[in-house]
C-alpha cells in the first residue's frame, strides 16, 4: 500500500517507535496483572490494556516540556511520557526505587522530571487541578500545554463543568481528554448520561470539541495534536471524546460480567496494537520479523522490570513521616 496510509506528519521511524512504546505498555501491564494475581502486591490495580494508542498518540503529539495529568489508570500514560518500566513496576510493588519511592503505588505514579503530574485517586479530582496548572502556564507566559485524562464516569462531577467554564472564560492552554471506554466502572454510559454524544458537554462553554477513534493510532494522533496545537498557538481549551476500550475489568477485582463475551471479542478485533502492526507492515516501515523481534524485546524488558522490583528494597522504616509535613 502507498504512503497515503499514513495520514500523520510522523515518519516511519517515529511510527515504529510509537508501536514499540505501545508494546512495552502492554507487556508491562500483563506482567503487572500476573504479579497482582500472585499477591506480589495488593491494593487497587487498574490496567491500561486496550487503550495504549491513546496515551502514546498523546505523548507523541506533546513536547517534552508539556504537562500531563491523569486519573488512577495511569501506568500507560506514565510510560508513554518516558517513565521507565523499572520505575513503574517498582512503584507498584511499593519499593524504594519506584517513581515516588514506593509511597504512591499503582494509583499515584508521579514524575516531576518528565512533567508527569500524577495519577489521582479521586474521580474527577485531577480536572480542576489540571485547570489550575493551565492557569499557571498562562500566568507565566510559558509556551506549554497541559493534557488531562479522565474517564467518562467523571463527566457528571460538578468540578468538570466548573473547570471547562473557567478554562473557556480565561482562554487556558489545556486539552480535556476523556478516555471513553464505554463503562464507568461497571455501568454502561447510556444508563448514566442523558446525552450519548459527549461533545455536547462542551457546547455551553463555547469550547471546541471532537470525537476521536482511540483505537486507530493515526486518527488519535491527528485529533489530539490538533487540540494541543490549538492550546499552544491560540491558548484555547478543547474537549475530546476519545472512544477506546479496556480489555480487562475496571480493576483487578472486577470480573466484568456486565459485558458479553461477544462484545469483548468484537472490540479485541480492533486492538490498537494490531492496527498499527498491520499499518507498519503495509507502509513498509517494518517487516513482520522486525515487529516480532520488538515484541520479544518488550517482553524481556517487562519481565526484567518485575524481577528488579522484587529484588529492590522497601522504603526505610525511619522515612515513614517524610513528605507528610512541609519542612520549615
Amino acid at each position: 500500500m502507498s504512503d497515503t496510509l499514513n495520514t500523520t506528519d510522523l515518519t516511519n521511524e517515529q511510527l515504529v517507535e510509537a508501536y514499540r512504546r505501545m508494546l512495552l505498555i502492554r507487556r508491562v501491564e500483563e506482567n503487572a496483572g500476573r504479579a497482582y494475581q500472585m499477591q506480589k502486591f495488593s491494593g487497587f490495580c487498574h490496567l491500561y490494556i486496550g487503550q495504549e494508542a491513546v496515551a502514546v498518540a498523546t505523548s507523541t503529539a506533546m513536547r517534552d516540556d508539556d504537562y500531563m495529568m491523569t486519573a488512577y489508570r495511569e501506568h500507560g500514560q506514565a510510560m508513554s511520557r518516558g517513565v521507565s518500566a523499572d520505575s513503574v513496576m517498582a512503584e507498584l510493588l511499593g519499593r524504594k526505587t519506584g517513581s515516588t519511592g514506593g509511597r504512591g503505588g499503582s494509583m499515584h505514579i508521579f514524575d516531576k522530571e518528565r512533567n508527569f503530574l500524577g495519577g489521582w485517586g479521586i474521580v474527577g479530582g485531577q480536572i480542576p487541578l489540571a485547570t489550575g496548572v493551565a492557569w499557571a502556564i498562562k500566568y507565566r507566559e510559558e509556551p506549554k500545554v497541559i493534557v488531562v485524562f479522565f474517564g467518562e464516569g467523571s463527566l457528571h462531577q460538578g468540578v468538570f463543568h466548573e473547570s471547562l467554564n473557567l478554562a473557556s472564560l480565561w482562554d487556558l492552554p489545556i486539552v480535556y481528554l476523556c478516555e471513553n471506554n464505554k463503562y464507568a466502572m461497571g455501568t454502561e454510559m447510556s444508563r448514566i448520561s442523558a446525552v450519548s454524544d459527549l461533545r455536547k458537554k462542551a457546547v455551553s462553554y463555547d469550547m471546541e470539541a471532537a470525537q476521536i477513534d482511540g483505537q486507530d493510532f493515526f486518527a488519535a494522533y491527528n485529533g489530539i495534536k490538533e487540540a494541543i496545537d490549538r492550546a499552544r498557538n491560540e491558548s484555547r481549551p478543547t474537549f475530546l471524546d476519545v472512544r477506546t476500550y479496556r480489555f480487562r475489568g475496571h480493576s483487578m477485582s472486577d470480573p466484568a460480567t456486565y459485558r458479553t463475551k461477544d462484545e469483548l471479542t468484537e472490540e479485541q478485533e480492533r486492538d490498537p496494537l494490531g492496527f498499527l502492526y498491520n499499518a507498519l507492515v503495509e507502509l513498509g516501515a517494518a517487516t513482520e520479523e522486525e515487529l516480532e523481534g520488538y515484541d520479544k524485546e518488550c517482553k524481556k524488558e517487562a519481565k526484567a522490570a518485575l524481577k528488579k522490583a522484587e529484588d529492590a528494597p522497601f522504603p526505610d522504616d525511619d522515612s515513614v513521616l517524610d513528605y507528610i509535613y512541609v519542612n520549615p
